[in-house]
């Protein structure tokens, strides 16, 4: 079975790196071209592309792969079917049909649930339990094809957007070697998403990581978790960005207190009104410093008690 592999952040590499290990011929591999990173803004490699080199796979990486000189250069692989991970390109209907058993997506959730960009990220904002990884048979919409295999994956009450974008990643890559197989003896039951269950998970921009104290501390402390480790969640203490990277939500105690409010400080945490319980922030970090404990942010009088954060 000849693949041709798309994709191009780690979510994508695990699983062309566990196709490979399984030993499937991969013709060739496409990923979005390479990006300024750093101060420098040299240009680098996406880890898709670190992976293919690896493996001296020839690389493709077109500006928009539904250009026709795009497509041209695709149907030069020869493919049965092409792999696609977080790629970042719609397909066209054109790409769609050209391998003989279509286009294969891996995608981070349990569809319907959490169409889109950011599932990993939104699922444990949402209050999640647990999500999971679906592989699908791609059409024109997005993540609208047609379920052909599912692998759940709790959500632990700890989980951060870091640490269940490993989980999905390694149950990708376990769940496309098993599906392949199948695929190619024709050994699956391809099943219609239900609509009515569907729901959209947008790409996440810089500001869905800032906090309204006005919210229940519940839900903040699902958005800390989530928005790890990027945006992250943040709030502003005298004008500057000050980040939070670990906390926990903890009933009653606001009485009399404006939301963002500074309630306690002390070396188990910094205790700050929401607009339903309090948050105790374990770990923060303040513009321009590096992440310290509560414990480090009291002894460097960082914080005071009633000041407000926003």
């Amino acid at each position: 079975m000849k693949i041709v592999f798309m994709g191009t952040p780690d979510y994508a590499a695990t699983a062309l790196e566990a196709i490979l290990q399984a030993g499937y011929e991969v013709t060739g591999v496409v990923c979005q071209p390479d990006k300024p990173k750093g101060r420098s803004k040299a240009l680098t490699a996406c880890p898709v592309k670190e992976c293919a080199l690896k493996y001296n796979l020839p690389v493709f990486q077109p500006e928009r792969i539904k250009r026709p000189e795009a497509v041209a250069e695709l149907r030069k692989f020869p493919a049965d079917v092409f792999v696609v991970a977080a790629f970042g390109q719609i397909l066209s209907e054109e790409i769609l049909t050209m391998p003989k058993y279509g286009c294969i997506n891996i995608h981070a959730s349990l569809l319907p649930k959490y169409r889109g960009a950011a599932p990993i990220q939104w699922c444990i904002v949402d209050g999640e339990k647990e999500t999971g990884v679906t592989i699908m048979q791609m059409d024109a919409g997005i993540d609208t094809g047609d379920i052909l295999f599912t692998k759940t994956v709790a959500i632990t009450e700890e989980e951060t957007g870091g640490s269940l974008f490993d989980k999905l990643s390694r149950a990708g890559a376990e769940l496309i070697v098993e599906a392949l197989p199948k695929i190619e003896a024709g050994e699956v039951t391809p099943v219609k998403q239900d609509e009515a269950q569907s729901n959209y998970a947008r790409m996440l921009k810089k500001e869905d990581g800032q906090i309204s104290w006005n919210h229940p501390a519940e839900e903040i402390e699902r958005q800390v978790r989530g928005m790890d480790p990027w945006p992250s969640a943040y709030t502003y203490h005298r004008g500057k960005q000050f980040k939070i990277w670990k906390a926990q939500a903890v009933p009653g105690g606001t009485e009399g207190l404006l939301p963002g409010t500074i309630a306690q400080i002390g070396k188990q945490g910094i205790w700050i009104a929401c607009g339903r319980g309090m948050l105790q922030v374990t770990e923060a970090q303040p513009e321009g410093k590096k992440r310290m404990s509560a414990a480090d942010l009291m002894n460097g009088r960082t914080l005071e008690m009633n000041e407000r954060l926003g």
